[in-house]
């Protein structure tokens, strides 16, 4: 991959983030997180299927495959983590 071809890719990641609900943004925290779903529901307040939901919404947006790959995006990107005094 080339150095264009990296910036264009880190562009779309960029928008597609942008485009992300505020509770897509909250479960992309909690995978970031290393939680479960189960785990990301519970502090949502909403139950497992939603948050499933959301995970697969999430990650067609940002056009990846699986939630490492959606971790790591999301970090690349310096979305979706938490502060430590958060």
């Amino acid at each position: 991959m080339t150095k264009t071809e990296v910036l264009v890719a880190n562009e779309d990641s960029q928008v597609a983030i942008g485009g992300l609900t505020p509770t897509q943004m909250k479960v992309l925290e909690g995978l970031n997180l290393g939680l479960l779903n189960k785990q990301i529901a519970f502090d949502l307040g909403i139950a497992e299927a939603t948050v499933k939901a959301h995970m697969t919404a999430l990650m067609r947006k940002l056009n990846v495959h699986n939630r490492t790959q959606a971790a790591l995006a999301a970090r690349a990107l310096g979305h979706g983590t938490r502060s430590a005094a958060g």
